[in-house]
This record gives C-alpha cells, sequence and structure tokens, in this order.
C-alpha cells in the first residue's frame, strides 16, 4: 500500500526545560494515534531548544563570564544519543506504529550539535542527521557535522531523509540526498517566514517528493519576561509555518501558526513516479558528462589511534 498519512508536529521548547518538552511531546500520543500517521515530524532543536536572541556573551574577539555560564546552561538542557530522552521517543514511536524524525540538541563530549533522530517502531533510534552547517551565530554553539550522518530511512512511509532548517537551502546537500531516493523530505526548522514556505514548495518541485517541515512555536518576549534586543516585545519569537507538500510543489496542508498542533495529510507514493515523468533530477534531467558530485560519508573524528 503506497498511500498513508504523514504529519508534522508543531511544538515549541518548554521554558522550563527538556524534561517538560518531553512530557508535552508525550502528550501528543493519542493525537498521534488517532490521525493514523505513519510519520510525524518534529522542529529543530526541539528537545535542547533554539534560544532565539540569546547572544551566549560573545563580542569579536572575546568572551564574557556570563557567556559562558550560558552556554554551561545550555549544555545542562541537551541530551545525550542514546539516552533516557531517546528511549522515551523510541516508546512512543513503538505504540503509535509511526515513524520519528525530532529535532534535538545533541552532547558529543563537550560539543553540542543541532541533530534530526530518526526512530522506527520496532526498532527505536534508527539513525540520526547532524546538521552540517550551522547558520550565523548559531557556530558559536553547535558544531558541524560529516557526511556519515546523511541517512535515508526506508519506513513505513517511503523513503525518508532530508535536512535541518537553513541547510534546505545548500544545492548540494539537496542532490545528494534525491540521489539517495527521497521520497518524503523532512524539514525540521525554526524558520517562520513566508520565504520558507517558498523553499518547501520549491525542494517538493525541485525534488519531485513529498515535503513534511516542522516549525516550533515560542512565545513573545513579554510573555517570557524577557528582554531580547531589536525584537519586538509583543511579537512571538517563532510563530509556526509548518506545512506538506506535494512533489508538484501543491500545498497538501498548512501552513499552520501561531500555536501547537498536529498538521496532517494524506499522501501516497506512487504519485512520484508520475511526478518524475518530465523531471527527474539526478535521472533523466541530470547531465552527469558536465556535472559530477562526489560525497564523502567517512566519518572524520579529529583524532584517530592507530595500533
Amino acid at each position: 500500500m503506497t498511500a498513508t498519512t504523514v504529519a508534522a508536529l508543531q511544538i515549541g521548547s518548554a521554558p522550563e526545560g527538556k524534561a517538560r518538552t518531553l512530557e508535552q511531546i508525550l502528550a501528543f500520543e493519542s493525537d498521534i494515534a488517532a490521525s493514523g500517521a505513519s510519520l510525524v515530524v518534529m522542529p529543530e532543536a526541539l528537545l535542547g531548544g533554539y534560544p532565539k536572541g540569546e547572544i551566549f556573551g560573545t563580542r569579536l574577539g572575546y568572551r564574557l563570564p556570563e557567556g559562558r555560564e550560558a552556554f554551561a546552561r545550555y549544555y545542562d538542557n541537551a541530551i545525550d544519543v542514546p539516552g533516557p530522552e531517546t528511549e522515551a521517543l523510541a516508546g512512543l514511536s513503538q505504540r503509535t506504529g509511526a515513524s520519528l524524525v525530532v529535532g534535538v540538541i545533541e552532547r558529543g563530549g563537550n560539543t553540542l550539535y543541532c541533530t534530526a533522530l530518526f526512530f522506527e517502531p520496532g526498532i527505536g533510534l534508527a539513525a540520526k542527521h547532524r546538521k552540517l552547517m550551522p547558520t550565523g551565530t548559531e557556530r558559536l554553539i553547535w558544531g558541524q557535522g560529516d557526511g556519515s550522518t546523511l541517512p535515508v530511512i526506508d519506513a513505513a512511509a517511503g523513503r525518508i531523509g532530508g535536512a535541518i532548517c537553513w541547510e534546505n537551502h545548500m544545492p548540494l546537500l539537496r542532490t545528494a540526498m534525491y540521489a539517495k531516493g527521497v521520497e518524503i523530505w523532512c524539514a525540521p526548522t525554526v524558520d517562520e517566514r513566508d520565504i520558507w514556505q517558498c523553499s518547501m514548495r520549491h525542494i517538493a518541485h525541485e525534488g519531485r517528493c513529498f515535503v513534511v517541515s516542522a516549525c516550533q512555536v515560542q512565545p513573545s518576549p513579554a510573555e517570557l519576561g524577557a528582554d531580547v534586543p531589536g525584537w519586538d516585545a509583543g511579537r512571538p519569537l517563532i510563530n509556526g509555518g509548518s506545512v506538506i507538500v506535494g512533489p508538484l510543489g501543491d500545498v497538501l496542508a498548512g501552513p499552520l501558526r501561531g500555536g501547537a498542533g498536529l498538521l496532517t495529510a494524506r499522501i501516497d507514493t506512487a504519485e512520484l513516479v508520475r511526478a518524475r515523468y518530465d523531471f527527474d533530477v539526478t535521472g533523466h534531467y541530470s547531465r552527469p558528462d558536465i556535472f559530477s558530485l562526489t560525497v564523502d560519508e567517512r566519518p572524520r573524528p579529529p583524532v584517530r589511534f592507530i595500533s
């Protein structure tokens, strides 16, 4: 059977921390089960948080002690992979029968990574993808992933893969994932802007794939009692915009804005053959005699011990 229901769970990181965020995720279990979704995508940095507006005490050429304290708190709120949070998410996947793609902040030694975790019913934690290129000042707090975490998973819904937030704007990364045969592109994000909707429609149309993008929601600085310089205190820090798109760029559901919720759409991966009839980006519409792409998928640890 090629027809199935897919979903984006639009939710925000709880100010109280990862334990409360995990509780909020698990609270959607009955909604996920009732929807019959075989795939649920959740936002970027959901477990661990996206500290929008935080500067971590850094100025060009120097760092303040309070920034180190802010980073220590952020590190403490990140998760280990595997760990108790991944066990809880594996249980959610098993009980609902849904594949899960969840954005987390992952501890790797003393470095943090913005990571998407893939969970499969009956398997648990099946794979992970570490964001290859943190955007802007995200580079202060997150390390870079390497080519060893570019998974494509054969899930019940179809072949799933994807990219995190502005990685979606990397043409060569998209090409690599298209070549792996992605059928359902998963895009955890915190980008709430209208232009993000254009990007999601473009990727669906370019890759001739379904796209499920899940965005966080975060309240305004006024609601949080926070001071975020340069930001309207009454405007939500992140206002959602989760969306599901078909392989010809047509919006199937969303964008969902202004609050948490489970956005669903019925899809049929059999449509992909028809969609790729006139455009198969790494097939008949490529020119390998002119263009080529080499993807290095070897792990790149900074230290290797040889004995």
